[in-house]
């Protein structure tokens, strides 16, 4: 098959991406072997290839919004050869430590995950634990259903670590593939949106989809909000975001990296009640929540397709913040 592997991290521009010929793998005891049939493109993954995350799995295969096709299974799961199924970030738990226990299983010290300490999508076949498997919702395509897997299911995470009160005013900092989800569901749910990102087709975007204002990253929001969520990895923005919350709000911060966040001043970011909260992965229960919203709200995944062939170049238009929502590799497009 073929496969990409990150053989020296680095920039986009340094080419930490090789694309080689591999073995086919062989699922262990409790997994399913799956035939990739569209792989998202994650901010995640290009944090693993440029090294902005330590190296876990030296040489691993990127990749973990994966939708595939079952091909060998033992039963575990309730799986059969035949379904299509979803790979997602987590992909192991120890399920008996403390954080396990109280049913924060993203905490776990123990997780493991796909594309980072297991071998992903980027590639024609991955294994998945088949207890880490996930049913999917229909009415939507391979490619459609790829960001939902992480995009999706982290936006979602992040929309409940924000605690935005029912029919309340929500901000949007950074409009990506995640964000572009997270904010169909605020507004399934009543919310009042507004979206704050630097990008003019994004911001053009929001709007298409409902946002009520669309402006620049830094910009004040038209009105106080009572939440807010950053998905740009950019921590400079942590300032004023706080200081655009409403007293009482919460702002949830839903990368796994993020630059360094200037000084905060308590008067004006902090006081009144304001809460910063980081996002750390998700849960089984997140994922099958938000896959359960998904396939009773149809949402608008906003894609552009790459054959598997260009996941560098995929990615470094990612870098470039040049892919308009989600990027997505398929296979069969070469």
């Amino acid at each position: 098959m073929r496969a990409w592997r990150v053989t020296t991290p680095g920039p986009m521009a340094s080419r930490p991406l090789t694309l080689v010929d591999d073995a086919v793998p062989r699922p262990g005891p409790g997994e399913l072997l799956v035939r990739v049939l569209a792989c998202g493109v994650c901010r995640t993954d290009l944090h693993v290839a440029e090294g902005d995350l330590p190296v876990h799995r030296p040489h691993v295969v990127p990749g973990h919004e994966v939708v595939g096709e079952v091909v060998t299974a033992d039963g575990s799961g309730g799986f059969a050869p035949g379904d299509r199924v979803g790979i997602a970030w987590l992909r192991g738990t120890d399920g008996t430590c403390a954080y396990c226990r109280r049913g924060a299983e993203n905490l776990c010290p123990a997780s493991t995950y796909t594309g980072w300490d297991a071998d992903g999508g980027y590639a024609e076949y991955a294994t998945v634990p088949a207890a880490y498997a996930l049913a999917l919702p229909s009415g939507y395509d391979d490619v459609e259903l790829a960001p939902l897997l992480c995009a999706g299911i982290i936006g979602y995470r992040a929309l409940l670590r924000a605690e935005l009160p029912p029919g309340g005013r929500l901000g949007i900092y950074g409009f990506g593939a995640s964000a572009h989800l997270a904010a169909q569901v605020a507004l399934a749910q009543g919310a009042t949106v507004h979206v704050l990102t630097r990008s003019p087709a994004a911001r053009e975007l929001a709007l298409e989809l409902g946002a009520a204002s669309a402006g620049a990253a830094a910009d004040p929001p038209p009105e106080p909000l009572d939440a807010a969520i950053l998905f740009a990895p950019v921590g400079d923005l942590v300032p004023p975001a706080l200081a655009a919350l409403d007293r009482g709000g919460t702002l949830a911060v839903a990368g796994i990296h993020l630059t360094d966040v200037p000084p905060l001043n308590y008067q004006r970011h902090l006081f009144q009640e304001r809460q910063l909260r980081s996002v750390t992965a998700n849960t089984r229960d997140d994922a099958r929540a938000f896959l359960r919203f998904a396939g009773e709200h149809r949402l608008r995944v906003t894609t552009t397709p790459y054959p598997l062939g260009r996941a560098d170049a995929a990615l470094g238009d990612l870098a470039a913040d040049a892919v308009s929502g989600a990027a997505v590799l398929v296979p069969d497009l070469g």
